[in-house]
């Protein structure tokens, strides 16, 4: 026996049930997550979607979970589309979770109610940051065909990702010879200076919320992620990290010279691989180049706690590459009914 329905509540899905699907999922990343999630919707996305409703669809089979499409609902370009929960600008990849097993049923029951009557004021799917590996491309096309809707498949951000070495020297003789030498260069003179140059990953509950002020401070020097770190979007960023903290996937990382902090980085250790998420840093150490040796401790941390995967996520910054990060994408799929 099939049940397909709609849920406007979170709570309708146990959490430990939608997190144990998610494992099966080949897009088991943190941004599916259902704490992630939830905490996203309880600010949209930071303010990103003041207008929108959740309508998070749910497939059992026989009682059991084999898929969920987390969807919501708003106008969007004159239109009103269908999202997936995250999109746009804060989760760097996103997808519908089901159980590989039941993949070509999933999409198939998924669309078919898609196209009934409880969807009839949908105009279009709107599926931001699919990973181009994932199952989504293939079976979205398939199900759309038969509907006669049109699907428009593009490429939406680079995500360059490192593939780690066994060990640090091996890493570093894998990338170019002269930025090989610059970030030797760079991680010995931060070695060797003698104002106390240090790094740490905040472990403290106590003082959690203190260093994530901290990391806001260091956000806002830059003038663009001042734009972007609204008050909403400060409550949005301190929820998540309080998930991740709470869920033991949190990497938030400070450099500090002579006790002051010149830079941070927001992670998730989550899985194989460390998830870059966002950063701060401060000018007046710039010549200290703390972002590049901040970067060259978290990485030779990632290879010695045996981590494969080094996830720059969006983004096609110059020195993402210079580190030896190689080029994966994620999708933009639209989908016209």
């Amino acid at each position: 026996m099939v049940e397909i329905k709609t849920h406007q509540n979170f709570e309708d899905i146990p959490e430990k049930e939608w997190d144990a699907l998610l494992e099966k999922n080949c897009s088991d990343v943190p941004f599916l997550r259902y704490g992630y999630l939830s905490s996203w919707w309880q600010y949209k996305g930071g303010g990103e979607w003041p207008e929108a409703e959740l309508r998070i669809i749910s497939v059992r089979k026989d009682g059991q979970l084999i898929g969920i499409a987390p969807l919501f609902s708003t106008a969007h370009e004159g239109r009103r589309k269908l999202l997936l929960l995250g999109s746009i600008e804060i989760s760097d990849y996103l997808d519908f979770i089901h159980d590989p097993k039941y993949s070509g049923e999933f999409f198939e029951l998924l669309f078919d109610f898609l196209a009934g009557e409880p969807f009839s004021d949908i105009h279009d799917l709107l599926l931001y940051n699919v990973p181009e590996h994932a199952l989504t491309r293939a079976y979205v096309e398939k199900e759309s065909q038969k509907h006669n809707w049109t699907v428009k498949t593009e490429q939406a951000y680079h995500t360059p990702i490192i593939h780690l070495a066994e060990d640090w020297d091996t890493y570093l003789a894998g990338i170019d010879k002269k930025q090989r030498h610059e970030i030797r260069r760079k991680m010995r003179r931060a070695d060797e200076d003698p104002q106390e140059i240090r790094w740490y990953i905040v472990e403290e509950q106590e003082k959690l919320d203190e260093e994530i002020d901290a990391f806001f401070d260091l956000m806002v020097l830059d003038d663009e992620k001042k734009t972007f770190l609204t008050d909403t979007m400060r409550e949005q960023m301190r929820s998540i990290i309080r998930w991740a903290f709470n869920e033991k996937i949190l990497q938030l990382s400070f450099m500090t010279i002579a006790g002051n902090k010149a830079a941070a980085y927001l992670c998730f250790d989550f899985q194989d691989r460390i998830w870059v998420y966002n950063s701060g840093f401060d000018p007046q150490y710039r010549e200290f180049s703390p972002g590049w040796v901040m970067l060259g401790y978290l990485i030779q941390h990632a290879i010695e706690t045996g981590k494969k995967f080094f996830d720059f996520m969006r983004g096609d910054e110059d020195y993402k590459y210079r580190f030896g990060a190689a080029d994966s994408h994620v999708l933009k799929i639209e989908i016209n009914k």
